[in-house]
C-alpha cells in the first residue's frame, strides 16, 4: 500500500480546549487507566467485557489505533488532550462499523471518569467530524469522499445520547442493531445533513 493510498486526517486538531492528536505510548498508564475501568468499558462493544490489566495491552491498543488508516484513510482514533492541564480526557474516533463491507463508519468517543461533565466528548467529537467531512472530500484517490456517519451506543447509555443529541445527529431512535448483537439507539449524520446543521450553529 503506498503512501499515497494512507494519506490520513491532517493532524493536530486543536479546539478552544482540546488538542486532538494520536496516541503515543507515553500515554499507555493514562489508556490503561481508563480501559482497566469496567464502568467505562461496559458502554463498548459486546460483552463479555474483560477490563484492560497491562502496560503492554495499553500499547498494544495504541498501536492498533495508529494502523486504522492503513484500511481506510478516513478512519482515525485520536486523544483528546486538555490543552490547559496536558490530561487526556478519552478518545475520539471514526472508526468501520463491524461486519460492514464496505464499511460503514461510526463516529464514538469515551472518556476517563475524571473528565466527563465538561462536554470535551461533544466539543471533540464536533470537531473531529468537520476536520473529517472538510478533508475527505473526494477531490482525490487518497480523499475518498466521507458521506454517512453512524452512531450508535445501548439504549440506556443516555449521557452518550445527550452527546450525539447536542451534536445534532439525526436520531434513528433505538432499532436492531444491524453491526453489533441485539438493539441499539441509533444516530446519523450525512454531508449535507451535517454542512447543512455546521450552517446553524451561532457564531462565537
Amino acid at each position: 500500500m503506498t503512501e499515497q493510498q494512507t494519506a490520513t486526517l491532517p493532524l493536530p486538531i486543536e479546539t478552544e480546549r482540546l488538542l486532538l492528536r494520536p496516541y503515543g505510548h507515553d500515554d499507555a498508564p493514562r489508556v490503561l487507566d481508563i480501559h482497566g475501568r469496567l464502568e467505562v468499558i461496559r458502554w463498548l462493544g459486546d460483552p463479555p467485557f474483560t477490563p484492560m490489566a497491562s502496560l503492554d495491552e495499553a500499547r498494544t491498543w495504541i498501536d492498533d489505533l495508529g494502523a486504522l488508516p492503513e484500511s481506510d484513510p478516513r478512519c482515525v482514533a485520536l486523544a483528546a488532550e486538555v490543552r490547559d492541564t496536558g490530561v487526556v480526557a478519552g478518545t475520539v474516533m471514526i472508526t468501520p462499523c463491524p461486519n460492514s463491507d464496505p464499511p460503514d463508519l461510526q463516529v464514538g468517543w469515551h472518556l476517563h471518569p475524571d473528565s466527563t461533565g465538561h462536554g470535551y466528548a461533544t466539543e471533540g467529537a464536533r470537531a473531529l467530524l468537520d476536520a473529517a467531512y472538510a478533508y475527505f472530500d473526494g477531490s482525490a484517490p487518497d480523499r475518498p469522499l466521507l458521506d454517512e456517519v453512524w452512531c450508535g451506543m445501548y439504549p440506556d447509555n443516555h449521557p452518550s445520547a445527550a452527546i450525539a443529541g447536542r451534536l445534532g445527529l439525526e436520531d434513528l431512535g433505538i432499532l436492531k442493531d444491524p453491526w453489533y448483537e441485539g438493539d441499539s439507539h441509533l444516530f446519523r449524520t450525512t454531508r449535507d445533513h451535517w454542512t447543512e446543521r455546521r450552517r446553524e450553529r451561532p457564531v462565537r
